[in-house]
């Protein structure tokens, strides 16, 4: 079987396996008491288990399977859950994540967990996770030989008694009760990847009570050809043995009823079993005494999947058809022009026929590219966790909108800059327990993350209530470092204050330590965000806390601008920096530090003269008043000053290409209707 062609999926769906894990761990952290939880953990770490074995990632799989022993333990009241507990088993979580990106990055998936894999067992067999922790990484050999081959025929069927008891009561339901006899092809390559795909059947027939050899050594192909399942049905046994033989490779399948025969020699010690036998001793009762719900759960769960089907799609293919679509509003706007030009009725109401299908059009394709900035959000609360546990600090991390959708384009790249800045609250924002009560607050923090819709944008919050921004501290830093003068700093008003600390090299921490503080966080983030096309804003007050705001495009690609036309060429300015246009009279115009500015709604801005800017040749005469393109950067404003506003458009962000990436003031270019190109600016650059 070749198996390549699934390793996409498996790849993907382990790390959905691996986040249900890491998220259901935080959530039994602060609810140790309930099972519902481990078992969530435990179906996602079966599945992991099951797919790598087939797969053939066996280090994956054995380690899955050692943590799986844990969280039985934990089941059965043998371990107690604790934080002490819960290290190691994120210890083993993040070694799983590791295989899994190796195995994503062309790699074998193998990795040295001999030591993670000790501690393991070492709680299984009822030790303190504290002790396992500080014993360090004393490895003992394992007794068994895993090379050993196990025979079926060899073994004797012994149940124990619970086994027995599901049988019985099974009987007593009206279901029968089979030994299944499997016998593997001599020549099968994949053992391991064959018993998966057989199991896969059973459990279409059934419940799986028992296997021979145990699960553990299927899964390890430490048996000869054949294994043995005991299962409870209603199936036919010609049917079950048919189901069977259509899995290629099986050589044979026998089913025999299990009679009461069989149970008389019970077995004090149980093999390693299925889950759904874990799951019946979990709740200590038959699961064949709800099968009438079961059926009825399964048909609503088959009504919810025919209304809500879903298709993996590779993101290359949507940024092909992402690709297309642009080629295709280019076209209409030149399609728009001609129609305009030429005054034909007929051709101008197809071409507005088309215009709407395909607004439609690009509505749908830009939302096949949208994606919950969960996908963000999902690796905060265990890097908080680690973080509040290093710095010795109690925090309660807030998640709110996280099924905000952004462009994936954005997602790919907002994630560092998030990490920063929830390591700056961890580090500098929040204080340390017994500050915070002497300053007459909960010993514990809060940090909250929020993501919410505004227009054609999402903002991204992340705000504390730890101690706020100095504003001593941070001007007399910035004196120092030469970032503002004296004089100015007694002017400056607190968000620009608080700016500063987005300034390159810019730190304010007292020591270098491990989470930040070197001064190398705020000023990448604000640069990652500008080149998205977004902004950042600062609001801090003293000992109530700080938030930082982040103002994203809803996507890069399709863009809404003001085209403007300054001397004889034509500019694109983005309608998400706009505040307003004006048409100015010269005789409003002033003068301040030899730059000419003017009133806005009673603020002075600055003027920028996008003909002297840009070098645009002079070809039209001056007239006696300024069209002005008001545009903003976070709290600072200025007015473009152009020779004519042209109106809103919708056009394609075209990059200018890898020799042109550091033109001052122009972040790409388009293509409009009349096959003009026509440069699109970066007012963020405009603004100083």
């Amino acid at each position: 079987m070749e198996l390549n062609q699934y390793l996409e999926v498996f790849i993907e769906e382990s790390k959905e396996h691996l986040q249900t894990v890491n998220d259901s761990l935080l959530e039994l952290e602060n609810s140790p008491e309930d099972m519902t939880i481990v078992g969530e953990i435990f179906r996602s770490a079966h599945t992991l288990k099951g797919m790598a074995a087939t797969m053939g990632y066996q280090d994956l799989a054995n380690l899955t399977h050692k943590m799986e022993n844990v969280l039985d333990a934990v089941r059965n009241n043998k371990v107690v859950v604790d934080s002490d507990m819960l290290d190691i088993v994120f210890e083993s979580v993040d070694d799983l994540e590791a295989m899994v990106t190796d195995i994503a990055a062309g790699g074998s998936g193998e990795r040295n967990v001999e030591v993670i894999v000790e501690k393991l067992k070492r709680i299984e067999n009822g030790e303190k996770p504290a002790e396992v922790q500080q014993s360090g990484t004393a490895i003992k050999k394992q007794d068994q030989v895993k090379n050993q081959t196990v025979s079926a025929e060899n073994m004797e069927l012994t149940l124990n008694e619970f086994e027995q008891t599901v049988l019985q009561e099974s009987t007593e339901q009206g279901f029968m009760n089979y030994q299944i006899d499997v016998k593997l092809d001599n020549n099968c390559l994949l053992k391991g990847a064959r018993v998966f795909m057989v199991f896969e059947v059973i459990e279409d027939i059934g419940e799986v009570i028992k296997s021979i050899p145990p699960v553990e050594q299927l899964e390890e192909e430490n048996f000869d050809t054949s294994f043995s399942v005991v299962v409870i049905s209603k199936m036919d046994i010609e049917e079950i043995e048919r189901r069977i033989m259509n899995v290629s490779e099986v050589e044979s399948a026998h089913v025999s009823l299990v009679t009461n025969d069989t149970n008389q020699k019970p077995h004090s010690e149980a093999s390693p079993l299925s889950e759904q036998e874990l799951d019946k001793k979990e709740s200590k009762a038959p699961e064949v005494a709800s099968k009438s719900e079961k059926n009825e759960s399964n048909t609503q769960t088959q009504k919810a999947a025919t209304q809500s089907k879903t298709i993996r799609v590779n993101i290359e293919r949507l940024d092909v058809l992402m690709n297309l679509f642009e080629e295709l509003v280019i076209d209409r706007g030149r399609l728009e022009q001609i129609s305009n030009d030429l005054e034909h009725s007929e051709l101008q109401e197809t071409v507005e026929r088309m215009s709407r299908i395909s607004g439609d059009l690009q509505t749908i394709i830009l939302n096949m590219r949208m994606v919950p900035v969960e996908q963000v959000f999902n690796r905060f609360p265990r890097m908080v966790r680690q973080l509040t546990r290093d710095l010795q600090k109690k925090v309660n991390l807030q998640i709110i909108g996280a099924e905000t959708e952004l462009d994936r384009t954005v997602i790919d790249e907002i994630g560092d800059p998030l990490v920063h800045l929830i390591r700056n609250s961890l580090d500098h924002g929040i204080e340390m327990p017994e500050e915070r009560v002497e300053k007459g607050k909960p010993e514990e923090g809060t940090l909250q993350l929020k993501a919410y819709h505004s227009g054609n944008h999402v903002f991204i919050e992340v705000t504390d209530d730890g101690g706020g921004i100095n504003r001593k501290k941070v001007l007399k830093k910035a004196i120092e470092n030469g970032v503002v003068t004296q004089e100015q700093s007694e002017t400056m008003e607190d968000y620009q204050v608080a700016e500063l600390i987005m300034a390159s090299g810019f730190s304010t921490a007292d020591k270098i330590s491990d989470v930040s503080g070197r001064g190398v966080g705020l000023d990448v983030v604000k640069n990652t965000i500008e080149s998205l096309g977004g902004s950042i804003s600062i609001d801090s007050k003293q000992n109530e806390g700080t938030k930082f705001s982040i103002q994203l495009p809803l996507t890069l690609s399709i863009i809404s601008v003001m085209l403007v036309e300054v001397q004889n060429e034509k500019y694109a300015v983005p309608l998400s920096s706009i505040i307003e246009t004006a048409i100015v009279s010269k005789k409003d115009i002033m003068h301040a530090h030899n730059k000419l500015v003017m009133d806005f709604r009673g603020s002075v801005i600055p003027l920028v003269d996008l003909k002297s800017i840009l070098e645009v040749p002079e070809t039209l005469e001056e007239e006696e008043h300024y069209s002005v393109v008001i545009v903003r950067r976070g709290e600072k404003m200025a007015g473009l000053v152009v020779n004519s506003f042209i109106g809103q458009q919708e056009v394609v962000l075209k990059s200018l290409g890898n020799y042109l990436t550091n033109v001052f003031a122009i972040s790409g270019a388009t293509i409009l209707g009349d096959g003009q190109v026509a440069l699109i600016l970066d007012t963020n650059a405009l603004i100083k």
